[in-house]
């Protein structure tokens, strides 16, 4: 099952530059507090991050197992700048946050 044996954990380079640390933090805070032992997960999830009303919102979907979306809001200010699509991949317990274009799609 991903997501169950955590190896370690690392952002992109795409992803450190595009998001302050706090906002990595929060895809992992997400996958720790909301998803893991509620959902099977998939080895890549993937995640939209929308603009709320100013307001930056995390849309996580999963069209493979169960067709979930879900939508956490926070308080931060949204950026245009942000990226769109950002996806978290367990490569056997090396979880790592990345932007689309970096993904290895041989995982």
């Amino acid at each position: 099952m991903a997501f169950a044996n955590t190896k370690g954990r690392y952002a992109s380079f795409g992803i450190v530059t595009s998001l302050p640390p706090e906002l990595i933090d929060v895809f992992w805070e997400i996958l720790d507090n909301n998803l893991k032992g509620v959902f099977t997960l998939d080895r890549v999830l993937t995640f939209q991050l929308l603009n709320n009303h100013g307001q930056l919102s995390f849309k996580y979907y999963d069209s493979k197992h169960s067709q979930t979306v879900i939508v956490f809001d926070y308080a931060t200010k949204y950026d245009p700048f942000y990226p769109e699509i950002v996806q978290i991949v367990d490569n056997n317990g090396r979880e790592t946050i990345v932007l689309p274009h970096e993904l290895d799609t041989n995982l």
